[in-house]
């Protein structure tokens, strides 16, 4: 039987990742997130499934002791997928606004991956997949603290992929680089290439079995990506004006 544990499964690709997932009979799945609502409702679809622990990614003492509990209860992790994540435009450059992307997106979310990379490397086997952003390829002048800590987020995996090929064990990392998906968090004007939700996630769990360490998604980002990624300066800022 395969263990799965998605932190951030209340909404968007983290959810609709956990009721995909939960499709397969040989699975279980533990699942957080911050309301505990939306928790038990996703739980009550498929209760021989998922077991679940609400919790806040922020409050990082109590997360890494929920994902202990269930860990625990599921006998050990196979595969986690870090889907939580926040940001909002900020054009009036408002620090209470870029607060809880960093608080969320590189706070919270270094411990999850500190934990999930300490679980493997003792129980000597896993699969750490962690949605990030294609935006963090360059900065934004819309949401700076968004696309810098995706930035943050796509290093830090490099530098657990390197940690773990110095220790030659078989843990596997997987970057999943989405460019705009039709959920909550796909914020502004003129937006373009906007994936459905169930397109997006059935990439996801392609690129996951086929333990991609990059993948855009959906896959058409990557030459987007590619890009934006060496679009000369001059033009770059240009596009902020």
């Amino acid at each position: 039987m395969k263990k799965i544990l998605i932190v951030g499964a209340t909404s968007g690709i983290g959810e609709s990742l956990a009721r995909m997932y939960a499709e397969s009979r040989d699975v279980r799945i533990g699942v957080t997130g911050r309301r505990r609502e939306r928790l038990e409702n996703l739980c009550a679809s498929s209760p021989e499934r998922f077991e679940m622990e609400a919790c806040d990614m922020t409050d990082t003492v109590a997360m890494e002791a929920a994902l202990d509990r269930l860990a625990g209860r599921m006998e050990g992790v196979d595969l986690l997928i870090l889907s939580a994540g926040t940001g909002n435009l900020n054009p009036e450059l408002d620090y209470g606004v870029e607060w809880p992307a960093l608080a969320t997106n590189i706070i919270g979310w270094t411990a999850v991956v500190d934990w999930a990379v300490k679980h493997f490397e003792r129980q000597g086997h896993g699969h750490l997949s962690a949605i990030t952003s294609a935006g963090g390829l360059r900065g934004s002048g819309a949401a700076p603290a968004y696309n810098a800590s995706k930035a943050f987020q796509m290093n830090y995996l490099e530098g657990i992929r390197q940690r773990l090929a110095g220790k030659r064990l078989p843990v596997c990392v997987t970057d999943i680089r989405p460019g705009f998906v039709d959920t909550a968090m796909a914020k502004g004007e003129g937006l373009f290439w906007v994936s459905p939700v169930e397109k997006a996630c059935r990439q996801i769990v392609r690129a996951i079995e086929r333990r991609k360490r990059v993948a855009y998604i959906t896959r058409r980002w990557r030459v987007a990506a590619w890009i934006y990624r060496h679009l000369p300066d001059c033009l770059f800022l240009k596009m902020g004006a």
